[in-house]
Formats: C-alpha cells, structure tokens, sequence
C-alpha cells in the first residue's frame, strides 16, 4: 500500500482559501507568506493611490467599522488579497441609505452570445481593477486600521473613508452611478431593458456593446476597429486589465471557432466535486431519479445538515443558472426545502452532482452557421406537487440553435384543470419573451411574432380568443396579458405534441430516454477541449 503523506494540522486548509483570515497567513510557510502579504501591499498601495481613506484621530460618539482581508485564488494564478469592510456593522440611515446596484441578467449575456454567433461579431473584455474604489461617498465613515498593516506610531488613529470599499453596504450602488455617468459622457446609453448594458452608436451606423457585471465588462460589435476604439476610451477613464478577445466571463469559460460559441462552467464545476467529495463516484444518468418527489422534513432543523445542504444546493444553483439547464427542474425543487432540509435531501442533491460528474464536459453551443432564430417552448405538469397540489411551470427561449433562457418553478396558486395549468406556464413564458423582444428592439433588431410552442390545445385557443367560460373565468387578469401580446402580434402560439416537447424536461423527473432525447434539443453539447 502506498503511504498517506502526513497532513500538518497547523497549516491553513488551501482548499478553501476564501476562508482565510491573515492569522492564517502567519501558519503559512515563510515563503508563501512572503507572496500573501506581497498581495496585501499591492491592495493597499492600491487604496491609497485612488486616495480612498485619510488617517485621522478616533471621532468620539461614532462608531467605528471593522475589516477583514479576503484571499482568493485567480484562474491564472494570481494571489490575490482583498480589503473588505465588515459592512454588517453600519447603522441605517447613518452609514448608508440606499443600496440596490443593478447588473446584467444571465440570460442577457447568453442571449448577446447567442447574437454574436449569429452576427459573427467581435467580443473582446476587461476587468476594472478595484472598481468599487472609484465610487464616491456621501456618508461620513470612519473604518479601522487593518490587520497587520496599522500605522506604526499611529495605532490609535483610524481611516476615514473618502471612497466606497468592498464590503460597505452602499459600495456597489456608488460605484454604479461612477460608472453610468463615465459611460454618458463616452457617448452610450443605457437600455431601459437591463441596466447592465450600454449600447454607442456612431453616425455611419457603427454599433459597440457594453455588457457589464460590477467590475468586469465585454465590448463586442461588427466592426472591430470601432470596438477596440470605445474600449480604449473607456480603459484612460479607468485603470483596467486588459483581457483580450474573451476567454471567461462570470465564471463561465467562453471557446469560440469561426462563428460558433461554447460556454461551460467546467472548471467551477470540478470545484464543486471536489467541495462536496463527488469527485470519485459513480455517475448517474439522469439529475434526479424518474418519478421522485421529495418530501417535506417535520424533524426539528439540523443546522450542520442545513449549512451542508445549502453549501451543495447553492453551488448546483449557480452553475444551473449559468451554463447547466438540464439540472434546473431538480435543483429549484431541492431548493425548495433549503430552511429545513432532511439526510435523503442532501442525498438527493448529492445525486445530482453525481449526473454533473458524468456530464462535466458538456458545454451550451450557440451555432452562428445554423442561421436559427429566435422560439420558446412551454410546459407545465398539472397538479405535481403531492403536498400542495400546485403545479410546474417550465419553458425555454432558443436562439442560434442553443438555449440562452430557461425557467422551471412552481406555480403561485393551484390549477383546476391542466388546461389551466398550461396557461398559466404559457402566459409565464409569453412575458419573458416579450422582455426579450422590448431588449432586441432596443438594441435596434425589429422582429417578427416571436413563436411559443406549447402541448396544450385548451390552453393555445384561450390564450388566442378572448373567451370566457365557466371552467377558466376565475383565472387572474394577469395570465390575460398573452392575448393581448398575440393581438398586438409580438407572439404567436404553436402546438407541439407532448412527446415531442423539450420543455417537458424543466417540469418532472424524466427517464433516461426521454430525457436524453429533450437535452440533446436543448444545445448541449459533449465538448473535449483537449
């Protein structure tokens, strides 16, 4: 038998080095200390060139903020230290006001891929170095010195900050509105359909866009030169990383080869695996086992069961909300049950990522070649909620041959019949396609009726005549809102028999086979990079 090399209690867990504190540091070897606190000078150095605090005396009758460091890990090697106001110590109305940021949507960004594959656009990117830094204050904050870094002679002073610092409740929002102003006087304009984009037009016709996600952002547009161009503008406002044309994006690595577009999560993904110790088990076939429904758990709460189970489920949400929409119908089920989960839950979700170790290589393809408009899919499953008898929405959006949007939720409130089950989940759908087509509008493509299909007679001939009848006349006003979309012609409705409907996929649990075959519709793809 092979020897287990001793483990050293005293050193740090590096698998998780998120988790550090800077006493962790000092358990380090001398050398690697010598790298970590390398990467906390360069942070500070970092502050105090944007002038972001002051040294000054101890107000009397404020309370003071604590800081923390937070180390990470970059993709490319990079260590990095980050300081990080503890911003759960602020008082409301004092410290902060208002704290909402907005940022792009997912599916906006899947649906610009999806859109440059088609259009064979250039996409370059760029992360703002200590974006949050560039914010300014309104609200007078006094913040301690930090750890292992304080002034010496000047222990007792503190800082005043003069910009936002991660951590600080309003930071993004300050940063934000920096941000949207510079953007103003760059000459784009911000979409009224998602605050995360900001679309330059330039007199001969020429079009960049600007995704952009707190501090990281992808130019892309026809005309390289041009976007290249209103990058450089926007790299003197800031100082900037530049990235070159894209490779990753809010964890999700992007492969391009002439006009067709991969995104995947693999790397992450072999994290999570190896977070939760899946990374040698056996693979499932399928995200959740045919015909399963969990039940709700009336044992008093386990918080170690529960810190496990959300840990899990929390991971397998974002990479489902990121490149994996197979998984959609049995994470947001799981998830269900988050605040009291139960030992066959986190088995449950555990079997899940056992499917994801089998499937690690599969990757969304959106395919500029294929020439594949823009289409959505609906389904619902009548009633599959044993415990509350509600039913499950479940629908798509397709664009370049791959999927960029997706949904499987529970219904609001029960469905009397399944016609009116597939109304509700048509109508569900036929909102986010109008939200689609308001975006693509504003960004200057004018469609045609954008199709649903849908595997409900009933439901496509209420959502296509304005008929009230005994069965369907209590269903809310706000499920009517698809006739109107069908007569102003934004959407039109197609029926599909259900065996041969993909959306089914994002309602139950489905066998092997059928399951196998809706994914394969969906434009995953198995993908080798090597």
């Amino acid at each position: 038998m092979k020897a287990v090399p001793p483990v050293d209690e005293n050193l740090p867990d590096t698998s998780n080095v998120r988790e550090w504190t800077y006493r962790d540091i000092a358990r380090l070897p001398p050398a690697e200390q010598k790298e970590w606190k390398a990467a906390c000078r360069e942070e500070l150095e970092a502050l105090r060139r944007r002038k972001v605090f002051e040294l000054v005396d101890r107000p009397k009758g404020r309370k003071v903020i604590k800081n923390r460091w937070v180390f990470d890990v970059k993709s490319d090697g990079r260590k990095k230290a980050r300081l990080v106001a503890k911003g759960f110590s602020q008082v409301e109305g004092v410290d902060y006001d208002q704290i909402f940021s907005p940022v792009v949507r997912f599916e906006t960004v899947r649906l610009l891929l999806a859109l440059s594959a088609l259009e064979d656009w250039y996409i370059t990117g760029l992360d703002v170095r200590n974006a949050y830094l560039y914010g300014k204050l309104d609200e007078e904050i006094y913040m301690e010195q930090p750890e292992g870094f304080a002034a010496k002679g000047q222990e007792h002073k503190v800082l005043r900050l003069l910009r936002a610092l991660y951590g600080l409740k309003q930071a993004g929002l300050a940063w934000w509105r920096t941000l949207n102003e510079s953007m103003k006087e760059l000459g784009f304009k911000r979409l009224v359909s998602d605050a995360g984009i900001f679309v330059f037009r330039n007199e001969d016709g020429g079009m960049v866009i600007v995704i952009v996600y707190v501090d990281d952002a992808l130019f892309c547009g026809r005309n390289k030169a041009l976007v290249n161009k209103m990058k450089a503008k926007f790299m003197e406002k800031w100082e900037c990383r530049d990235l070159g044309e894209v490779k990753e994006f809010l964890r999700m690595r992007i492969q391009r080869k002439g006009r067709t577009i991969r995104i995947d999560q693999c790397a992450y993904l072999e994290k999570v695996l190896l977070r939760c110790g899946m990374q040698n088990a056996k693979p499932a076939p399928t995200p959740l086992p045919a015909g399963y429904h969990p039940e709700p758990n009336n044992k008093p709460v386990d918080p170690i069961l529960r810190s496990r189970f959300q840990t899990v489920i929390g991971s397998l949400l974002y990479i489902m909300l990121g490149t994996r929409p197979d998984i959609a119908f049995a994470v947001t089920k799981l998830s269900q049950f988050a605040a009291n989960p139960s030992q066959e839950h986190l088995t449950k979700a555990l079997y899940i990522c056992r499917y994801l170790l089998g499937t690690r290589s599969y990757s969304l393809v959106y395919d500029g070649a294929s020439g594949l408009g823009l289409c959505a899919c609906t389904d619902s499953d009548w009633g599959s909620d044993p415990f509350t008898r509600r039913s499950q929405t479940g629908y798509f959006l397709k664009l370049a041959g791959g999927i960029f949007s997706w949904q499987s939720r529970a219904q609001k409130t029960v469905a009397h019949s399944s016609t009116e089950a597939e109304y509700m989940a048509i109508s569900d759908c036929s909102r986010q396609v109008v939200w689609i087509r308001n975006l693509m509008s504003e960004i200057g493509y004018e469609l045609a009726p954008i199709p649903i299909a849908g595997d409900s007679q009933g439901s496509l001939f209420m959502s296509s005549n304005p008929v009230t009848e005994s069965r369907s006349k209590h269903i809310d006003i706000r499920y009517h809102a698809i006739r109107e979309y069908i007569e102003n012609k934004q959407v039109e409705v197609f029926f599909v028999d259900g065996s041969d409907n993909p959306a089914d996929l994002f309602t139950k649990n489905l066998g092997h086979v059928k399951f196998t075959k809706f994914r394969g519709q969906l434009g995953l793809e198995f993908y080798d990079s090597a």
